[in-house]
């Protein structure tokens, strides 16, 4: 699967997210070793630190799964510049691959890839 299709998928799926404080919808696609998708969006709490980004629900729907080897995650936001993945989401990504590739897009779907060694180079793992 492409760059392009993995984005895709993840802008199909960012109007699920439930975003009524920040009005910030995200969409995440996040593709495994086995060509599998997972998608997932960001789901606000009026406490806010309840809240939980669309990246880590992709992750944890795929952990769920019993699949745990990434291999890329799209991500798609409401803003016009490029939406990247906060710090805890890298962080997580970081726990199951730290090579994985993060892809990222406008408001006119252009895309950028980065490593996540790029984005968190200093990443906490044991």
């Amino acid at each position: 699967m492409n760059e392009k299709e993995l984005i895709k998928i993840a802008r199909q799926v960012q109007p699920n997210a439930y975003a009524p404080y920040s009005h910030f919808f995200v969409g995440a696609a996040l593709l495994t070793a086995g060509q599998n998708v997972y998608t997932g969006v960001n789901v606000e709490n009026s406490s806010y630190g309840l809240t939980v980004c669309a990246e880590r629900n992709a992750v944890f729907k795929a952990i769920s799964e019993g699949d745990n080897q990434f291999e890329a995650i799209a991500v798609a936001g409401s803003a016009e510049g490029f939406t990247y993945p906060c710090g805890a989401c890298l962080q997580v990504l970081a726990e199951f691959n730290p090579q994985i590739r993060v892809i990222v897009c406008d408001s006119q779907d252009k895309i950028r890839i980065h490593s996540l060694t790029e984005l968190l180079p200093q990443m906490f793992l044991l």
